[in-house]
């Protein structure tokens, strides 16, 4: 039988696959409207409707919500654990700010290291359902492994010179970083509210304070640049909202079960294997994808032991 580590790690995986293809499909709709903002508050306005409905035809996901509500009133939920919204907010826009900049190597080997990193500190602060996880040198290996997967990944990249923005390239991947860290502290707080009030509940309040963020963003760049010209109509394109909801409630659900950095390892994971399926489908597969899915799955296989031996 599965275990509660390989049954999260399964999880962790798909979540990773959601990501992968959440970003290509948002990433498309992106270079539709000329704005990839745009395209990500698109993403999550759907997703918000399509759980706004599920929580209207549903009285079981309303008395989740709820008992959210309640635990606030009397202390077992914190309101700033209600906040994790705001970091996958500013993930986007930091990909806004500095993308065009830094190029997207940097920018995602920035995130995952940060991400990773991070969720040794998360773990070991018990800022997630699943308690305190001591930093030991095994799971830092395994977080540096992950790194180095991304990094293999990606390939070599210039070195990024902040071109056209007036700010250096090394503090633009600040943002990135910061961003990274971000998505660690959001998976821990979704799973706060997750265990409190069911997966969803969690996932709604992360999508409307999400939203919220991104449409205050949003109001100085439609300032200079105005509304899209014209919105593409080509149905899949507005999936990404979709599979956000089902990824986001998932990992509310995950983080419980393997903890922050396990999570982040495995989706990690996910994202690669995902994006070197999609390729391969395309006709171009490398050997460096492989390779670095390797190395990935090592650092999940040396994350998983590591936190099974501190859970003992």
């Amino acid at each position: 039988m599965v275990g509660r580590n390989g049954l999260g790690a399964i999880f962790g995986f798909c979540i990773g696959a959601g990501v992968a293809v959440q970003g290509r499909i948002n990433g498309a709709l992106g270079a539709e409207l000329g704005d990839g903002v745009a395209a990500a508050t698109i993403s999550f306005g759907t997703g918000l409707l399509v759980l706004l409905v599920a929580f209207a035809a549903s009285p079981s996901l309303r008395a989740g919500l709820g008992t959210v509500r309640t635990a606030v009133a009397d202390g077992r939920v914190r309101p700033w654990q209600l906040l994790g919204g705001l970091c996958g907010a500013f993930f986007v826009a930091s990909q806004g700010l500095t993308i065009a900049a830094i190029g997207v190597t940097a920018f995602t080997v920035a995130v995952v290291a940060g991400q990773l990193l991070s969720s040794l500190v998360v773990d070991r602060l018990g800022l997630a359902p699943n308690g305190r996880t001591p930093v030991t040198t095994w799971r830092v290996v395994a977080a540096v492994l992950g790194i180095a997967g991304v990094v293999l990944s990606a390939g070599s990249a210039a070195t990024p010179t902040g071109s056209g923005t007036g700010v250096p390239g090394y503090l633009l991947i600040v943002l990135p970083a910061l961003a990274g860290i971000g998505l660690a502290w959001q998976q821990a707080v979704n799973g706060r509210v997750g265990a409190v009030g069911g997966p969803f509940p969690a996932t709604l309040i992360n999508f409307t304070v999400g939203l919220i963020a991104l449409c205050l963003f949003n109001i100085f760049t439609l300032l200079s640049t105005g509304l899209p010209t014209r919105f593409p109509t080509a149905p899949w394109l507005y999936l990404g909202g979709l599979i956000g909801v089902a990824f986001i409630a998932l990992a509310a659900i995950t983080v419980g079960m393997i903890g922050v950095l396990l999570l982040g390892l495995t989706s990690v994971a996910g994202q690669l294997i995902a994006a070197m399926l999609l390729d391969a489908a395309a006709g171009r597969l490398s050997l460096t994808a492989v390779g670095s899915c390797a190395i990935v799955l090592t650092a999940v296989v040396i994350g998983s032991r590591a936190t099974t031996t501190a859970d003992h």
